[in-house]
């Protein structure tokens, strides 16, 4: 009998020989910490994604420290929404599984095959989100071929659908995307689309509790990844803090109320 080496696909390989290793969980969907909001938008030079650090437990803060934004190679990030704790695993586990197709096919997967496999993954988990377990992710990266940011997004039965210009998910997505309609505008710098997501996630954060705004206390500011044909860059804390105290001050000023 042949013995079959490992393929290009590390999802394939567990779900042959070790399912156990498979993200998974019997904890019941009321008593499990949720992360909401992530941001994404496109600019010039390629795309920017954000998310808040709040993740919550039914009217309970569960962690004002969570990551939600994560790079998964060199040009994409993914951020994710719904069951935290499987949330992150899905997301550590597609690193992996694309970092296992560059050392087995010697090249990178393109941006579109990657979001198709992060659907499959997410296709997988679909009987663990009809038991209200569902991880929703919010994909984006710059294709190389085409030199241009994409971003893709998902439902939890694996739908996968491209988006153009900006997209939001998570609780406070509804106010997030209304701000990125006002906020949002072609041929952007870096700079300015960061500050665009860091306003999405303020308007996120005014009107929904589940998503954390900036925290000038506890020093927390969203975690915000730029991604171009230079590759995927985490923003640093120093630049989100003086942009957030920026947002902050312009909003006391203008004294609105609603």
């Amino acid at each position: 009998m042949i013995e079959l080496g490992p393929g290009p696909s590390f999802l394939e390989y567990l779900n042959r020989d070790r399912p156990d290793l498979l993200p998974h969980t019997s904890a019941p969907a009321a008593g499990v910490p949720h992360a909401t909001t992530i941001v994404a938008l496109g600019y010039a030079d390629g795309i920017v994604m954000a998310g808040d650090r709040r993740a919550t437990m039914g009217n309970v803060i569960a962690s004002r420290h969570i990551e939600k934004v994560f790079e998964t190679d060199r040009y994409s990030v993914v951020g994710i929404a719904g069951a935290a704790g499987l949330a992150i695993d899905i997301a550590k586990l597609f690193q992996v599984e694309l970092e296992h197709y560059e050392k087995i096919e010697g090249t990178l997967l393109s941006l579109e095959g990657k979001a198709n496999r992060l659907a499959s993954m997410i296709r997988s988990n679909l009987a663990m989100a009809m038991q209200g377990m569902s991880v929703v992710p919010l994909f984006a990266g710059y294709d190389t071929a085409k030199e241009t940011g994409r971003l893709f997004s998902f439902d939890i039965t694996g739908g996968l659908y491209e988006e153009v210009e900006h997209h939001s998910i998570g609780s406070g997505s509804v106010f997030a995307r209304g701000s990125l309609k006002k906020l949002w505008q072609p041929e952007m710098d870096s700079m300015r689309a960061i500050r665009v997501a860091m306003e999405a996630l303020y308007d996120a954060a005014d009107d929904d509790s589940a998503t954390g705004g900036p925290d000038t206390v506890r020093k927390l500011w969203p975690v915000v990844y730029t991604v171009t044909a230079e590759g995927a860059t985490r923003v640093a804390e120093p630049v989100l803090a003086a942009m957030a105290q920026q947002i902050i001050d312009e909003r006391t000023s203008q004294g609105m109320e609603a």
